[in-house]
């Protein structure tokens, strides 16, 4: 795309990336990885982001996807990793699919059991099969009751050609500080453990065992076990409610960047944008800047939500005013003198953590990641 153009785009750290991954192996150096690259890498392109991993030093046991079209289009790649389908299947033909073409399943309702043990009694697939058993351990999402889990797992362990994985998810494990938090995870995690010691009792073979995603890796090391499933921290993001991916030292990979298109002065008691949301208390300089709610930026920003303006002489951090547009935010350029038009504004990236920009908008870095729509360019570096 020519410069001239490029109104918004977002730029893919792939060192970056790999940094952060790096970071999870020397927080679980016993634990096989297994990176969450679902939906499109969070945002970030499935294919660059699974190439970039693949290319790291730091070592992978395979990947984990939520669909199966995710799955499939990352088999695609053919980049000789396992691939762990999170979310199962729900009928014959995609259990069937999945087990042709070697991609890893989780278990988490007995429906799919029986589907299971029929095809693989009737029909022959080629190599190991390899199940994760999930249990539901108090998030009441995904996964089987405790008394289910041990009988499917033993069900399931003896089929022949058949590998299997024990695995939970916690759901509230980003503020370890809060007794509420502390108390609900050691809950979950003493009925994970009761559950593993069970299952272990019944197998001759030691089984293996997974419950963490990436908050569980920041703060639970005695839940690490023997895999961990690296989520929004990859993409340099923090999952803990009172700290940013920056003071857990995680790096931003996705810095969403657009221009100034127009400065406006605009007297006292005047409004800014639609809804009169915002009223100047003194004379000002606006910014209209070339990115809005069509290109992902939230609507839900508030008025005083940070942006970051790059004059030829400075990188400043001043304000977004009034209410976001499909193809425009306004901004406060007040005392920044040499801004001129086509500079360029960071909206969330390297600088001004997405963390910190989803609190004004009353979410989360994963969706801002996962909201950028497709007439933003993607530049990897």
């Amino acid at each position: 795309m020519n410069l001239f153009t490029k109104r918004a785009w977002a730029t893919i750290d792939l060192d970056a990336l790999r940094k952060n991954l790096a970071k999870v192996r020397d927080l679980c150096p016993k634990s096989n990885i297994y990176p969450v690259i679902k939906s499109n890498a969070y945002g970030h392109g499935l294919k660059k982001v699974a190439g970039a991993i693949i290319s790291a030093r730091t070592r992978i046991a395979g990947f984990a996807v939520a669909t199966v079209h995710e799955a499939i289009e990352l088999q695609e790649l053919n980049l000789g990793k396992p691939i762990l389908l999170l979310n199962g299947f729900v009928n014959l033909d995609e259990l069937e699919l999945c087990l042709q073409k070697k991609i890893e399943i989780a278990i988490h309702s007995t429906y799919q059991v029986e589907m299971v043990i029929k095809l693989m009694k009737t029909t022959s697939f080629s190599g190991k099969k390899k199940f994760w058993i999930k249990m539901n351990s108090g998030m009441n999402r995904l996964g089987m009751n405790a008394v289910d889990t041990y009988n499917v797992f033993l069900r399931l362990n003896a089929l022949p050609n058949t590998e299997l994985v024990f695995m939970s998810h916690l759901a509230y494990a980003d503020d370890m500080d809060n007794p509420n938090s502390r108390g609900f995870t050691e809950k979950q995690m003493g009925k994970f453990l009761d559950v593993s010691e069970k299952i272990q009792a019944s197998c001759d073979d030691k089984i293996e065992t997974s419950m963490v995603a990436s908050a569980g890796i920041l703060s639970l090391q005695e839940a690490h076990l023997n895999y961990v499933r690296p989520g929004v921290m990859l993409y340099g993001s923090s999952p803990l409610a009172k700290q940013t991916g920056e003071e857990v030292g995680l790096y931003p990979v996705m810095t969403l960047s657009s221009r100034v298109i127009a400065i406006n002065e605009v007297s006292a008691g005047e409004a800014i944008g639609y809804n009169a949301t915002y009223i100047c208390e003194k004379s000002m300089r606006v910014g209209t800047v070339s990115v809005g709610y069509g290109d992902g930026y939230p609507r839900s920003a508030r008025n005083g939500t940070p942006v970051l303006v790059k004059t030829r002489s400075q990188i400043l951090r001043t304000q977004m005013i009034g209410r976001v547009s499909m193809d425009m935010i306004t901004i406060d350029l007040t005392g920044i003198d040499d801004v001129e038009v086509n500079d360029e504004v960071i909206l969330w990236g390297v600088g001004l953590g997405a963390d910190e920009v989803a609190k004004h908008a009353g979410t989360i870095s994963y969706e801002l990641f996962c909201k950028v729509t497709k007439r933003v360019p993607f530049i990897y570096q």
